[in-house]
């Protein structure tokens, strides 16, 4: 199952600040990611969150397809909610008020992958 992560570049200086932004966001009810004809894409299975000076990582452990992880989430109010409470620290301004601007963001905010090494299976050495 992948893991991917979002930064945020933000203002030094505001950590408390924005770990309790980040604190007061729950977990969606519905983990299923849906495509726009109702079939299942996949499922977000948890997410932490990362400070240090100026940069925020959100990490992401989901399985299927990871553009729907971006519509799904781009969708929920509560992240509405956090982006617009996060919006005074950040470092970048960004537009993430429509569904489409979201998206364009955490396409564009997620860094490469460059290591996935799944658990190993027992007996076999892998």
């Amino acid at each position: 199952m992948p893991y991917a992560a979002i930064t945020y570049r933000v203002k030094t200086g505001y950590e408390e600040e924005i770990a309790e932004i980040f604190g007061r966001f729950r977990q969606m009810p519905d983990p299923t990611l849906s495509r726009d004809d109702g079939s299942t894409a996949g499922k977000l299975l948890g997410t932490a969150v990362f400070i240090k000076d100026e940069f925020v990582v959100r990490v992401i452990h989901y399985e299927g397809d990871f553009a729907e992880v971006g519509k799904k989430v781009g969708a929920q109010a509560g992240t509405h909610l956090v982006e617009e409470e996060l919006a005074p620290y950040l470092a970048e301004q960004r537009d993430t008020t429509t569904p489409e601007g979201f998206r364009a963001y955490f396409r564009n905010a997620v860094m490469r992958c460059i290591s996935h090494l799944p658990p190993l299976t027992a007996g076999t050495g892998r």
